[in-house]
């Protein structure tokens, strides 16, 4: 890292690098709700951040300038994503954070709640209504650091193996903002 190049308080990883099986293997980042592409609206969420990097196996235009990188092998999943999007960060942040790009309805106020929920924690992620995780969360860069596999490992790797050994605060969804886009139907209700 080049000593010249600035720390930074907050910085995202944004992962779009999906197969969206179940929606006929479309990119989701370009799908578009209510006008804006679903990259667009996730990065538009990241307004506090200090850098973005959008980890995808192809780019899509967004209006706030991003990083695209793509995990080699392609496709490695969540874990493969995360990772290479923070090696990509031209900054050394404190706290990373790391969304999935079919989550449109995650805010700039649901990543200020997971940053205040962080303190004193490794980390905090987003828990739907029924309890469950979500691919929304921040993570202390430092912790994250030390629990990071080898390369091989990362390949594949369930997202929670990654955090087991963390502290993680969870945060409760406000509204719709822990729904994802899996399916044509869910984008639908979306939309309705």
């Amino acid at each position: 890292m080049d000593p010249d190049v600035a720390a930074a308080g907050f910085c995202a990883v944004v992962l779009a690098g999906g197969t969206a099986a179940r929606m006929g293997g479309v990119d989701k980042a370009g799908i578009e709700l209510d006008g804006r592409t679903l990259l667009d609206l996730a990065v538009d969420a990241l307004v506090d951040a200090d850098e973005v990097v959008v980890v995808a196996p192809r780019s899509v235009p967004t209006a706030r300038p991003v990083t695209f990188v793509c995990e080699d092998p392609p496709r490695g999943g969540p874990v493969a994503g995360l990772l290479t999007g923070v090696d990509a960060l031209l900054r050394t942040p404190r706290v990373v954070g790391v969304v999935a790009v079919d989550m449109p309805r995650v805010t700039a106020r649901t990543w200020r709640r997971l940053r205040e929920a962080c303190a004193g924690h490794d980390g905090a992620f987003l828990h739907d209504h029924d309890g469950r995780r979500q691919l929304a969360g921040v993570l202390d860069a430092g912790r994250l650091a030390q629990v990071r596999p080898d390369l091989e490992g990362q390949h594949a790797m369930a997202l929670h193996r990654l955090l087991a050994p963390l502290r993680l605060a969870e945060v409760g969804a406000d509204g719709d903002e822990a729904v994802d886009v899996d399916s044509w139907d869910d984008l639908r209700d979306l939309r309705g």
